[in-house]
């Protein structure tokens, strides 16, 4: 699945003591979050997209090299060419946690953990 577009992440709220995400749903009743990949770099850092049953999630990625995306558990992928944003979007319908990752740099990018 790949498409295009997508804003911040909805409703954010960040511990500075670590890089962990938390989207309480913003009124679309929809978690988004953006990630960009340079250099191998992964930002923001690798944290936590905490979801309730049932959202709306999209997470976009730019990323500077060609890879694939990949969303762990609901076993979707986009493919990354360098400088175009891919976006994967599902509805968080499996509870537990889910790492989404990139295949050929193995950059653990989120987890999405769904309640």
């Amino acid at each position: 699945m790949l498409t295009a577009g997508c804003g911040p992440l909805s409703e954010t709220h960040r511990d500075p003591g670590n890089s962990h995400q938390v989207a309480t749903g913003a009124p679309s009743g929809r978690a988004e979050a953006a990630i960009t990949i340079t250099q191998g770099r992964v930002s923001p850092p690798s944290g936590w997209l905490e979801v309730a049953e049932g959202r709306l999630v999209a997470i976009t990625v730019t990323s500077d090299v060609a890879d694939e995306l990949h969303v762990h558990g609901y076993d979707l992928a986009a493919e990354l060419r360098p400088g175009v944003p891919a976006t994967v979007r599902f509805t968080a319908n499996l509870t537990g946690v889910f790492e989404v990752e990139t295949h050929r740099s193995g950059l653990v990018l989120t987890q999405v953990a769904v309640r």
